[in-house]
This record gives C-alpha cells, structure tokens and sequence, in this order.
C-alpha cells in the first residue's frame, strides 16, 4: 500500500510540474509585455498566478488550504514562518498586493526578477551587510508610503518542519522603520509540499493568523512574541495527523 500511495504521489506532481511550470510561461511573457504599461495590471496577474498555483495544487496534488483566524483589515506587516515554495505563492492570492522581502538569488532569474522587481519585491542581500539593509529600508519606506503592507519571513530562509531557527537581525530593524502593526502567521506547509524534493502529497495546508501585535515595542519583546506566534504549529507529531 505505501509504494502504492508513492508511485501515486510521483505521478500526481508529475501532472502538478507540467500543469504549473506549463502554464507559469505564457503568463510570465504576457507580464513582461504589460510590465512598462501598467503596474496595476501586473498586481493583478500576480494575484491570478496564485490563484492558478492554487488550482494545480488542488487540483493535481490533492491539497486543500484551511485558514484560522480573521484576515487583518488595512495595513500590517506579516511576519510568516517558511516551509516551502507553496505559501511564496499564496500570499499573492491570499493578501491585498503585498510587497515581500526575499533572498537576493531570486533576483537573478532571468525575465522573472524584473517582473517581480516591478510588483514590488523587495531583494535582500543577507551576506551584503549594512549597505544591503539600508538599500532593503529605502524599499520599504517606499511601499509603506504607497499604502502596502509588508511580507516578511523573519527566520530568514525556509526550514523543514519542525526546525526553530532564530529571528534574523534585519527582522527588528524593519518592524521600527515600517511602524506598523505584525500579524504573525504560522504554518504548515512543508510535510505535503517540501522545500527541496519533487514528490508532494496531498493533505491540508494550515495558515494560522496569530493576535495583532502593536507597532512600537522594544526589540526583544517583538522578537519574542512574534518567533512564538509563528511556530505554534511547528510540531511534527500534530502533523502526521492532519494529512
């Protein structure tokens, strides 16, 4: 019954690779041809490539998406803990045109990066010290400015189930420049959708909004709250029994 349910599972992300990947082209093209038209149009068609990345998974992989807790309403920064290349997605589906900090490396993808420049990502060398931080703060000034919340994954990088790794330095830095409220956000994504490995499994994918926490608070007090928040659900033993 397992090989079954293996060879299954490699035949779903088969189907899920072509489908995505296939349809991910055409839709990246049509939004390097709208990139100096619109800006407008292209938040749209990222919202629609989540959404579409949403129907494949659902589709193909057999997974389903539970949110707990209210959305926030207005301007916020969400902290999210990281598990896998399935929330990176689903936060353009899920929130209001969000812009969102990632790793330097995703800004050397050909046609992509300049798509995704243009949105609003907001590329952060991590070994590029304080020129790279005051660089990712102009950003972000920015786009608070415009009326946008921020997305940031505090612990820097994606991290297997389970893992705890601790809040990156640049985490605190933005809370005190952006003076926004954090809406913490835990997951579980990375036991269905893995963040190196082909094969996926179906099951349910958690999103939890934790408790608004307010702007303005000491460092250590921040960082505390918002590393508990978003680990809530990091336990393995809770995740074997929710596929």
């Amino acid at each position: 019954m397992a090989v079954l349910q293996t060879l299954l599972a490699v035949f779903r992300s088969i189907l899920f690779t072509i489908a995505f990947y296939g349809g991910s082209v055409p839709i990246v093209i049509v939004a390097f041809i709208v990139l100096p038209f619109s800006r407008h149009r292209l938040q749209g068609m990222a919202r629609g490539w989540g959404m579409y990345h949403y129907w494949c998974a659902w589709a193909f992989l057999g997974i389903r998406v539970r949110i707990e807790g209210p959305l926030p309403q207005g301007q916020v920064l969400y902290a999210i803990k990281h598990e896998s290349f399935f929330e990176t997605i689903e936060l353009l589906r899920i929130f209001n045109r969000p812009a969102v900090v990632a790793k330097i490396e995703l800004s050397r993808i050909p046609l992509w990066s300049q798509i995704a420049r243009t949105y609003g990502m907001i590329f952060i060398d991590r070994a590029g010290g304080a020129v790279a931080l005051r660089n990712m703060m102009t950003e972000v000034r920015r786009f608070v400015a415009e009326g946008r919340s921020i997305v940031i994954y505090p612990e820097g990088t994606s991290t297997p189930p389970g893992e705890q790794p601790p809040l990156q330095a640049g985490f605190a830095g933005l809370y005190k420049l952006a003076k926004l409220p954090v809406v913490p956000i835990a997951l579980a994504t990375g036991h269905l959708y893995p963040r190196r490995g082909f094969i996926k499994r179906p099951g349910t994918v958690i999103y939890r909004f934790g408790e608004v926490i307010p702007a303005g608070l000491p460092r250590e007090e921040i960082e505390a709250r918002v590393h508990a928040a978003i680990n809530v659900l990091n336990d393995p033993a809770r995740l074997e029994n929710s596929n």
